[in-house]
């Protein structure tokens, strides 16, 4: 008779299983938002094709135009003096409705499943996506229908964040969450990159292409998602994950929630009363202003307001600002521009690690934050000196800018989702998680479109503008940041006296 196999061989293959589970959801899910990223980078690469100095070109024989026209070969309506304040109403209308869209899809994304609302809006972002491309083969030249079409692939594109940030949030516990998240989250700067790639290769020739590509690719991600999206660990009989460990609850632990940095000391309220579930029963969806009693969630969202608002002016405007300044072609200053989008890789994998190593999250974001002002200072002034200046101030902006905002959006979302004063309930995660990143999307739509109106006065005046916006953004988080080295305090102070009783004992 065969012996039964030892405890030792069922844990192993218990957890090859899980982690083999968790890492296809991680990359899954990687591979959705890269894609949405991938389909908002297009626009700035194809704007300054949208206006161009047509003066060094030669007019076809078969063309119309004035020989003194410099802006035939742009595209109406941006062809005027005023393309600018038109292009950035482009960017608003996509941005604005994201924010909006943005509150209202956290609850749906509670009380639909998950990987319905993720497939049909992804399939409904690549269908919006296309169509904005399909303006140039349809010869359209009307400003409402680029706003119309940016308008509703801002609101199914809401469905990405919240479900993407639930879905891991379920799979993964708190343990390595900054690293492993700040790694994960590099999607958005490798979907910028593709973005910026695939568009640079029509952006001279048939720029229509350069969105419906990036479309196509959209829509055909979302059907594998449909086919492959796992919720719940439990759906596939995998260990759910811990999201507060036995430890923290002790009295003695110097990591106790009840004084730390987002304890629950600091709400009025009982969170858990409209978020408790009984024995046996499913957990309740929290109301939205029980998600904003969440310590830490109302700092971090403001936080990420101005954050958000310095990251996405770069996204939007960086191409054309290098086009304008550097003198590079269109198809350069797109590529030009990814390597911000390296700089943010680093960037969110260092504030992740190190936010873990220190148990840090505010302090981690709030000294990224005050490296950042002086080094987009730095890179205004001496950046186009020269492609090897111009390279590496794109990356270290790139890891100072985006760093904060990749941890704010993801482990934090998660941490905060995930509040051990919620008992459990992992119904919060999607409402926390739509609640900061949609207050961080107003401060996204903001800043193209500040971009947009002080850009004709100096692009210096606009650098001023984002090094304000990334001061304050700093100054929201000086409370956490004041907790959290209280918190250190504590901790170091109940070691050293755990350390004395071990080396004195009575």
């Amino acid at each position: 008779m065969r012996s039964s196999l030892a405890p030792g061989v069922w844990f192993l293959r218990a957890f090859s299983r899980d982690s083999w589970f968790r890492g296809f959801i991680l990359l899954l899910t990687f591979l959705v938002y890269a894609c949405y990223h991938m389909s908002r980078k297009p626009i700035s690469i194809v704007k300054s094709r949208l206006h161009q100095n047509c003066s060094e070109l030669v007019i076809p024989n078969n063309d119309t135009h004035d020989p003194n026209d410099t802006t035939w070969c742009s595209w109406s309506p941006f062809d005027k003096d005023d393309y600018k304040e038109l292009l950035g109403a482009v960017d608003n209308a996509f941005l604005v409705a994201y924010a909006i869209g943005m509150f209202i899809s956290g609850i749906f994304g509670e009380r639909l499943p998950l990987r319905y609302y993720l497939s049909a809006g992804m399939v409904l972002s690549g269908l919006f996506t296309s169509l904005f491309g399909l303006g140039y083969f349809w010869n359209i030249h009307m400003l409402w229908y680029f706003v119309l079409i940016q308008i509703c692939n801002g609101l199914v594109q809401t469905t990405g964040w919240p479900s993407v940030v639930t879905c891991v949030g379920n799979w993964f516990g708190k343990g390595k969450r900054g690293f492993i998240m700040g790694i994960w989250n590099s999607h958005t700067s490798v979907g910028n990159i593709l973005g910026s790639l695939i568009a640079g290769v029509w952006v001279n020739q048939q720029w229509g292409l350069s969105f419906i590509v990036p479309g196509i690719i959209t829509a055909v991600m979302g059907v594998v998602t449909f086919l492959f999206l796992i919720e719940y660990p439990e759906d596939v009989d995998c260990t759910p994950p811990q999201h507060h460990s036995d430890q923290e609850k002790g009295p003695d632990n110097p990591e106790d929630p009840e004084n730390g940095p987002y304890s629950r000391r600091d709400s009025n309220v009982d969170i858990v009363a409209s978020s408790s579930k009984e024995q046996g029963s499913e957990p309740a969806a929290i109301s939205f202003l029980g998600a904003l009693k969440i310590p830490g969630v109302i700092e971090f969202s403001l936080c990420l307001l101005f954050a958000k608002l310095v990251s996405y002016t770069f996204l939007y405007w960086l191409p054309l600002y290098i086009f304008n300044v550097a003198h590079f072609s269109a198809k350069e200053a797109g590529d030009l521009s990814t390597l911000f989008d390296v700089g943010g890789i680093i960037g969110g994998i260092m504030a992740g690690l190190i936010s873990d190593y220190t148990n840090g999250r505010a302090t981690t974001c709030c000294i990224m934050l005050i490296l950042a002002a002086p080094m987009m200072f730095l890179y205004n002034y001496i950046g186009q000196n020269g492609i090897a200046s111009s390279i590496v101030m794109l990356i270290i902006c790139g890891v100072l800018v985006n760093g904060p905002y990749a941890l704010i959006t993801t482990a934090v979302s998660a941490d905060l989702g995930t509040h051990e004063s919620l008992k459990g309930n992992a119904k919060a995660l999607s409402t926390v998680t739509a609640i900061i990143d949609g207050t961080g999307s107003i401060g996204a739509a903001l800043g193209p479109l500040l971009a947009g109106l002080i850009s004709p006065t100096g692009w210096n005046n606009v650098f001023y503008m984002l090094i304000s916006a990334d001061i304050l953004a700093c100054l929201l988080l000086c409370r956490l940041v004041y907790k959290e080295i209280l918190a250190w305090k504590m901790s170091r102070s109940r070691n050293s006296g755990s350390n004395l009783a071990l080396t004195h004992p009575r």
